[in-house]
């Protein structure tokens, strides 16, 4: 399978680099990873559009962005990852490594991932937002949806923290294969299923995770509304701090109540409750 992979200049880096990959991400872009001077970002070939990023630039003029596009035959993304994964410590709580890494047994939760694609930081400043909100939240008994799965490290920790039925979704097949597999290195029982939001309707959650993007989560809230159990919790991220009133309004006009805001850098990570 070919990819595009498109070199990005970014001036200033910070905090355009996460802005930018917020943007891309809202496309077909599966992989970032960050550069010196900006960002790698890789889209499979047959789904390119680069008047789709083109537009992108176009929405952060104020800011200098250059890109050259190339065509790579194979991407190894294992040593992608490996070579720009580093562990995630949340507050001393939970501790997220590779194989590779050495064990930390002192955390009272480590999880052991091991993805079949890179992805850039912007994804570990979400992924620790939600997972600050798992460890601050009661799980036990509870059945959980992870929407957006990806490697499953929401789902892994929720079943950590007791839950009773956990389950993932991703549209993607490496997610979901991968999913599993990591379910199976971390000792812990989920749900995988391949598909979107459309598979929502057959189960009633106490607490739904979505770690997405804001256009996504815009579309889908009404059915994660509709897949909640009463008192249900919506725990949101994938989203830039400038996204906060169109979600929360979106979310309210759904029947739900905001709770709380956390934020790392750029990026934020909210809870609704059913009101």
């Amino acid at each position: 399978m070919n990819y595009i992979e498109y070199q990005f200049k970014v001036s200033p880096i910070e905090p355009w680099r996460e802005i930018l990959m917020a943007h891309l991400a809202e496309g077909e872009f599966d992989s970032f990873t960050d550069t010196e001077e900006g960002l790698l970002a890789y889209v499979i070939k047959d789904l390119d559009d680069e008047e789709f990023v083109q537009s992108k630039l176009e929405e952060l003029s104020e800011i200098a962005i250059s890109y050259e596009r190339l065509e790579i035959e194979q991407i190894n993304w294992n040593e992608q990852w490996e070579s720009n994964f580093h562990p995630i410590n949340v507050n001393d709580q939970c501790y997220i490594r590779s194989e590779f890494h050495e064990a930390k047994p002192e955390f009272p939760f480590e999880i052991v991932i091991q993805p079949k694609m890179s992805f850039g930081t912007g994804h570990h400043e979400t992924t620790h937002l939600m997972v600050e909100y798992i460890l601050e939240n009661e799980f036990a008994g509870k059945d959980v949806l992870d929407m957006g799965c990806g490697t499953s490290i929401l789902a892994i920790l929720a079943k950590m923290k007791e839950a009773n039925y956990v389950e993932g979704i991703d549209i993607d097949e490496w997610s979901v294969e991968n999913s599993i597999e990591n379910a199976e290195r971390n000792h812990v029982d989920i749900t995988v299923k391949l598909g979107d939001v459309s598979l929502l309707g057959q189960h009633q959650f106490d607490i739904i995770l979505a770690n997405i993007n804001k256009n996504i989560l815009l579309a889908d809230i009404p059915a994660y509304v509709g897949d909640l159990k009463p008192n249900g919790e919506l725990y949101l991220s994938g989203l830039m701090h400038f996204d906060f009133e169109d979600i929360k309004q979106k979310c309210e006009e759904n029947g739900l109540k905001f709770v709380s805001k956390k934020q790392r850098n750029e990026w934020i990570a909210l809870k609704f409750v059913q009101s």
